[in-house]
């Protein structure tokens, strides 16, 4: 038997092979709370929270108990006959609250959080070759925005948030290792894109620009930071942060460092340092 749950993407759940994701809303964030929790107790007062807000209906948790029964309805009428494990085994009850027993390798956030540790333990060894295709195993692993078919409440809210800062972290991770490598070229797509979609994240900016700079297209670099810092002046009235001024400085003094492949922005104040 074989439960599989992802939710790096739209919210999918099957029991070998056959789904037991609700079509109903409320048992859709149930659902997910449980699955984002995979493992862990989720409270009772947790998930009426997420359902319902401060606005919960008269007996919030006889409604909660028939979204769990509905559920385990789905995981039970998807299990093989004879399987090693029944619905009540999947879906535990516990005191105070709810889990979903699933092992990490099952569910996609497990598998990405998994690979971003390894790609993380290559980037602190040096090897980027390694870095830069555990970190893109990681990145394939989505399939659009985070539970982007769910409509969630205040928790569920935060943990997409939370999925998606560190989507972008990771991201920003394995450019940096792609940039060690020498794959300027090979970025310039990807960064442009990037930074039109992330017009606020500068760290998207000062990739491109070493992306720009190394592929003999300096002038292009300056425009990245020219437009940079007119629009967060023009948005959120503050300067360029000092490590992208200092790229922009270097760019333009020809600094021979901005053309070491094993340089990136991150590294600006270490490097200078030294």
């Amino acid at each position: 038997m074989r439960v599989e749950i992802k939710v790096l993407g739209p919210l999918q759940g099957s029991v070998d092979g056959t789904s037991i994701v609700p079509s109903a809303r409320k048992q859709r964030q149930v659902l997910a709370m449980l699955a984002i929790n995979t493992g862990q107790v989720v409270t009772a007062s947790a998930l009426i929270e997420e359902i319902w807000g401060g606005r919960p209906p008269r007996l919030p948790l006889a409604s909660l108990q028939t979204y769990i029964l509905h559920l385990r309805r789905k995981v039970k009428n998807a299990l093989a006959e004879g399987a090693d494990r029944s619905s009540k085994d999947i879906l535990l009850t516990g005191p105070g609250g709810y889990t979903l027993d699933v092992p990490a390798g099952h569910i996609d956030t497990g598998q990405y959080e998994q690979l971003v540790a390894s790609g993380r333990r290559a980037v602190s060894l040096g090897d980027y070759h390694s870095a830069a295709r555990i970190l893109g195993d990681a990145l394939k692993l989505w399939r659009g925005r985070a539970l982007v078919d769910v409509v969630v409440g205040p928790l569920l809210q935060i943990e997409r948030t939370r999925l998606e800062e560190s989507r972008l972290s990771t991201l920003d991770l394995r450019i940096d290792a792609d940039l060690r490598l020498g794959r300027h070229r090979l970025l310039l797509d990807e960064l442009a894109a990037l930074c039109a979609k992330h017009p606020w994240f500068e760290n998207f900016h000062a990739q491109y620009m070493l992306a720009l700079h190394r592929s003999g297209l300096p002038w292009r670099a300056l425009e990245v930071y020219r437009r940079l810092h007119t629009s967060v002046g023009r948005h959120l009235g503050v300067d360029p942060s000092r490590q992208l001024r200092q790229l922009h400085q270097a760019i333009l003094s020809a600094d021979p460092l901005v053309d070491d492949p094993r340089f990136v922005a991150s590294d600006w104040q270490l490097r200078k340092g030294a």
